[in-house]
């Protein structure tokens, strides 16, 4: 068995400057990306007893055809059909949740920097913990058992502080929590170097595999049709008489579907299928990890930890944790496989032990904790560490909802219905600029390496001071 602590000896420690102070350039080459198989996708492999074939034959014709049956992908084709658009229809290459969805770690903070994420994750929230077991008498996986928030200076703090004040507004129950109350919320916690902390009970985390499948289940009851095993080999793009490019129809391996509209929710094949249709969409493919621990007595029904200084989160997981966070040299996956659905990476301990640290810091018991398993999967990141969404300029009828920084899944709700609202009535109800793809200039879209360098940038300051405000950091990257 593997020890937390013995994965500190194993990682030889590297003093890398901060890369906002760093002039060089922050992309890294690196060897080709190395795949491990899991149990997980062993068992999928055989429940489809071999069959290459859809799960079933593709319309002629369809409304609105969505791509990509993970988090993004269900939760729209949900809502449109919720909104009254029945003939649409959802294509996964492979099963629902390949890819990314399956191994996310499926956290749900309430509280962010904007009024109009706070109004996005409400109603993911509602979604998945009231609408759909009301509608489907199913259980999704939530698991309701508080967020905590670790403020080791006064800056935090008063984030947090702030925080709270727009939380208040919405009615996102939220309290802040000196060290000696967090220690009697939290026994297994270290207090010593704590300013304080913000509670807020309602947070939770979602089960990827529970959710989308339970998604998919209300939409098709209201008409919609799931296709699985029918990956998307072409959209066909025509010139009207005004001159302006339109979406056709989508060809899939299986026959072609005509439509006037198609939603990217590929994920991290996003890019690639905006190719198809001669769109760019500008994100990167990155190497996203956690570790699962052995049993921790005590854990039990112990709310989930952000610990921003430590640049890491600590995700309850039964009677163990997940830990995870953001480092300040991820990987790239270079070149996306379009084979790649329920694999994971070898994880490189050299780039994750930053997270072991201040894990074993926040919660010492962890330095006698045996390693369960390691997840490091691939998720998709973009310039600004927003989403895509929204009508792309190049192409009418074809819509981008990807790109969600490891955020698919708790944005997952509140995207999907502006995202389907944005189809029919040609806008979203909310003010979802800072979201939509029109932000950026086809001049940034093309660039390739503005791309990858400032996403490698943004993913490394997603836990800096002023993140949890919202603010918007002097870049390093395009100055």
């Amino acid at each position: 068995m593997s020890y937390m602590s013995c994965a500190l000896r194993v990682a030889a420690p590297r003093r890398l400057p901060a890369p906002w102070r760093s002039p060089r350039p922050y992309s890294s080459t690196t060897g080709p990306t190395a795949e491990k198989s899991v149990p997980y996708q062993k068992t999928l492999k055989e429940e489809s007893n071999g069959s290459t074939g859809p799960s079933r034959p593709p319309p002629a014709s369809a409304e609105v055809v969505v791509v990509g049956g993970g988090s993004l992908g269900c939760q729209t084709t949900y809502h449109l059909a919720k909104m009254g658009i029945t003939n649409v229809v959802l294509l996964e290459r492979d099963r629902l949740t390949a890819g990314t969805t399956w191994h996310t770690a499926g956290l749900l903070w309430q509280l962010r920097p904007s009024d109009v994420e706070v109004e996005l994750l409400a109603h993911t929230r509602d979604v998945v913990s009231r609408d759909l077991p009301a509608e489907t008498g199913l259980h999704t996986g939530w698991v309701q058992n508080g967020g905590l928030f670790i403020a080791s200076n006064k800056q935090r703090l008063d984030e947090y502080k702030r925080l709270m004040s727009l939380g208040k507004v919405y009615g996102v129950e939220s309290h802040v929590l000196t060290p000696a109350q967090t220690k009697e919320l939290y026994p297994l916690m270290n207090v010593d170097d704590l300013y304080g902390t913000l509670y807020v009970p309602k947070d939770g985390t979602m089960d990827p595999a529970g959710t989308c499948s339970t998604l998919t289940r209300a939409a098709a009851a209201r008409g919609a049709t799931i296709i699985e095993n029918c990956p998307v080999t072409g959209i066909q793009v025509r010139t009207d008489d005004f001159g302006v490019k339109r979406v056709h129809a989508v060809e899939t391996a299986h026959g072609t579907i005509q439509t006037p509209c198609v939603v990217n929710c590929a994920g991290v094949w996003a890019r690639a299928l905006g190719r198809l249709a001669g769109v760019h969409v500008p994100l990167v493919a990155m190497h996203h990890a956690y570790v699962v621990t052995e049993r921790i007595e005590g854990i039990q029904n112990m709310p989930n930890v952000r610990d921003h200084d430590a640049s890491v989160y600590l995700r309850l997981q039964g009677d163990a944790l997940s830990v995870g966070g953001y480092e300040s040299n991820p990987i790239f996956w270079e070149e996306v496989s379009e084979k790649f659905a329920f694999s994971l990476f070898d994880l490189d301990w050299d780039v994750f032990m930053q997270h072991i640290q201040g894990a074993i810091n926040r919660v010492p018991v962890l330095e006698r904790t045996g390693i369960k398993s390691t997840v490091c999967g691939p998720e998709s990141f973009t310039a600004d560490h927003k989403p895509l969404m929204g009508e792309a300029p190049e192409v009418r009828g074809f819509f981008l909802g990807c790109g969600f920084n490891s955020a698919g899944m708790m944005l997952g709700g509140g995207c999907g219905k502006e995202l389907a609202h944005w189809i029919i009535h040609g806008r979203p109800e909310k003010d979802m600029y800072g979201y939509d793809i029109r932000r950026f200039h086809h001049s940034l879209t093309d660039n390739n390496r503005w791309i990858r360098e400032r996403s490698h940038e943004s993913y490394a300051k997603n836990y800096s001071p002023g993140a949890a405000q919202g603010l918007h950091l002097q870049p390093a990257v395009g100055r």
